[in-house]
């Protein structure tokens, strides 16, 4: 149940499940993926289908967590974090997982139109991230329990986002989107391990060995500030190697957002790690906004 809030109803539900705060993940490196290629060269229909593509696949692994995390047991009422539908008994299993289907649906077909007016082999990235998808928290053994999340993050919301998006405008990958995506994989890899970090008790009580559960409390708080900082240093070095345009540098002027969160990581625990979250949330917005505009006027 939500202790200490009105408990919301009808489409306040799914919107909930949806958890908006989590799209930044899925907003940021298509926004930098298309930027990478340089303000002439950008294809705002294609740019816009990757974006529905990046907005709908979170969406529907959010549903797709809620429901296997709930029917699984993993998901209780003592979870420190946001409640989930399944587990707070706001919505119907069946129901959650419905909305996990369409929410692929509706990225399967933007996707499909994305690649019949660029390149087949999306396709087969798509049925990947599907797959991946599904099996975070589903199957005879979600890989989200072997300790694998943060690498499935920073592959699909990092590398796959961001150069993808590159690659679809025309068709090529700058070396510098490599870069960026390695940058905005790692951040949102970190918005994970703040996720995780939350739920070590209640994660490893039910059987669920996170990264944040196997490496333990201190190890996951060095590690996660490591993550931040090499996340915003990435495009930093690029910049100065001259990968990516020198403007790019002036990101960094984003880096003192990431000093409140950071300090909550290293001293809070429980429901205090949500405000860290949050923090971290806001950095990563503030830094791929500021990134996107460096590299348009670039």
């Amino acid at each position: 149940m939500i202790a200490g809030a009105a408990r919301p109803s009808g489409a306040g539900i799914w919107l909930l499940g949806a958890r908006p705060r989590t799209l930044v993940a899925a907003v940021v490196p298509v926004a930098v993926g298309a930027a990478s290629v340089g303000r002439s060269e950008i294809n705002l229909p294609r740019t816009l289908l990757a974006l529905v593509v990046g907005v709908a696949l979170q969406i529907g692994v959010n549903y797709a967590n809620d429901y296997f995390d709930g029917v699984s047991g993993v998901d209780t009422t003592a979870r420190l974090g946001p409640p989930r539908l399944v587990a707070s008994g706001m919505a119907e299993p069946q129901a959650v997982a419905a909305a996990a289907i369409i929410a692929v649906g509706i990225a399967a077909a933007a996707g499909v139109v994305l690649a019949a007016i660029t390149s087949p082999w999306l396709l087969l990235a798509g049925v990947v991230a599907v797959a991946a998808l599904a099996l975070y928290s589903g199957g005879p053994r979600p890989y989200a329990g072997l300790g694998l999340g943060e690498v499935a993050v920073f592959l699909f919301f990092g590398l796959l986002a961001t150069c993808g998006t590159a690659y679809v405008q025309q068709l090529r990958i700058p070396a510098g989107s490599w870069w960026l995506g390695a940058s905005c994989g790692l951040l949102a890899v970190a918005l994970l391990m703040a996720n995780n970090l939350r739920d070590i008790p209640t994660d490893a009580a039910s059987g669920k060995r996170t990264l944040a559960v196997r490496v333990g409390d201190r190890g996951s708080r060095t590690l996660l500030a490591v993550t931040v900082a090499a996340g915003l240093l990435l495009p930093a070095i690029a910049a100065a190697a001259g990968i990516l345009p020198r403007i790019v540098l002036l990101a960094l002027v984003a880096a003192p957002l990431a000093v409140a969160p950071l300090r909550a990581v290293r001293t809070a625990h429980g429901r205090e790690l949500i405000a860290a979250l949050l923090g971290l949330s806001k950095l990563y917005l503030a830094y791929g906004a500021l990134l996107t505009a460096l590299l348009l006027i670039a």
